[in-house]
C-alpha cells in the first residue's frame, strides 16, 4: 500500500514536469522575436523628387496634403548598402499576384490596408539573415484618401481611391460609399473619386500620365528601380542591427510623406482643385520614405 503512494505520487511528479516544459515550450514559440511595420502618414515630413532631393510645385501646378485613410504595400526590402541591388537584399514581403487579367499584376483582391499607425507587416526575426540593414524599399501599391475640391463656387470633400502599382488587377474596389467594378488590368495611376453634393452622390474615374507618379529613391544612381513600380526607398538613421538572437520585437515605423502628395494641372492658377474647369490630375506619388526604429 505505501509502495503504490509512492508510485503514484512520483507519476504525479513526472506529469506536472511534462506539463511545465510544454507550457515553456508554448511560451517560447509565442514569444518569438518579430520586427513590425507599421504605416505612418506624415503632412510635415520633406516633399522629395523621384531621386529624393527637396521637390517645390512646378509653374502651373497645384497640390495640396490628402487626409489619408488606407494603404497598401506590394514588396517590402532590408538592404545592407547603397550598392544592393533591387532584389537582392533581404526580402522579407511580396504581395500575391495574378494573371487574371493577362499580364501579371498585383491581385488586388488579396491585399493588405491599413491606416495610419497601423501595423502592416510583422516577420519573424529568425525567417532572415542577421545583419546591418542601412536601407529600407517599400513597393506602395493602393491609397485611399480625402482631398477638398471646388465645385460649383464650393469648396467639398471628396474621397480618392489611387492605384500606383506596377500593375494591378481589380476586381472591383470601393472609393468610399460606391463600389466600381472593373475585372481587369489597371496599371500606375489609375484612380476613382467620390463625393456629393446636396445629397447627390457621384464618382468619375481617371488615369494619371505614363511616368507621371513619383517614386523617391535616393539610390537611383547605384541602386535603380523599374520604371512604372512604386518601390520608396529611405535610410535610416544609424543601421537597423539585427542579430538573429532577439528576444523581443522591433518596431520600424515607415513614415511616408504626404507633403502635397495630390498634385494636379491648375488651369485658371486659384490654387484649389476644380475638376469641372478643367483640373486634371498629375501626381498622385508618396514623396519620401524614412524608416524610424523604435
Amino acid at each position: 500500500m505505501i509502495l503504490l503512494k509512492r508510485m503514484s505520487a512520483m507519476a504525479a511528479v513526472v506529469c506536472l514536469g511534462l506539463l511545465s516544459c510544454k507550457k515553456d515550450n508554448n511560451n517560447s514559440t509565442a514569444t518569438e522575436a518579430k520586427i513590425n511595420f507599421v504605416f505612418r502618414f506624415d503632412s510635415t515630413q520633406q516633399r522629395l523628387d523621384n531621386l529624393g532631393q527637396p521637390s517645390s510645385i512646378p509653374a502651373g501646378h497645384g497640390a495640396q496634403s490628402p487626409v489619408f485613410n488606407l494603404m497598401s504595400a506590394h514588396y517590402v526590402e532590408l538592404a545592407p548598402d547603397m550598392y544592393t541591388p533591387l532584389g537582392s537584399g533581404q526580402v522579407l514581403y511580396r504581395a500575391p499576384e495574378t494573371t487574371a487579367g493577362g499580364s501579371n499584376a498585383i491581385d488586388f483582391d488579396q491585399s493588405v490596408f491599413k491606416g495610419n499607425n497601423e501595423t502592416f507587416l510583422s516577420v519573424p526575426v529568425k525567417s532572415f539573415a542577421a545583419g546591418n540593414y542601412n536601407w529600407l524599399r517599400v513597393s506602395l501599391a493602393y491609397q485611399n484618401y480625402d482631398i477638398k475640391y471646388m465645385f460649383s463656387g464650393n469648396e467639398l470633400t471628396g474621397t480618392i481611391a489611387s492605384f500606383i502599382g506596377f500593375n494591378t488587377y481589380v476586381h472591383n474596389y470601393k472609393i468610399k460609399d460606391s463600389t466600381v467594378a472593373i475585372n481587369a488590368n489597371k496599371l500606375q495611376g489609375y484612380w476613382g473619386f467620390e463625393s456629393s453634393y446636396l445629397g447627390y452622390g457621384f464618382t468619375s474615374t481617371g488615369q494619371a500620365p505614363p511616368g507621371a507618379t513619383t517614386v523617391p529613391n535616393p539610390l537611383q544612381s547605384t541602386s535603380p528601380i523599374p520604371a512604372g513600380s512604386c518601390v520608396v526607398t529611405g535610410k535610416f538613421a544609424s543601421p537597423l542591427v539585427i542579430t538573429g538572437n532577439e528576444t523581443s520585437d522591433i518596431t520600424v515605423i515607415v513614415s511616408l510623406s504626404t507633403n502635397k502628395s495630390f498634385e494636379w494641372n491648375d488651369i485658371d492658377g486659384n490654387g484649389k482643385y476644380d475638376p469641372t474647369t478643367g483640373d486634371t490630375v498629375v501626381d498622385m506619388g508618396i514623396r519620401g520614405l524614412i524608416p524610424i526604429r523604435q
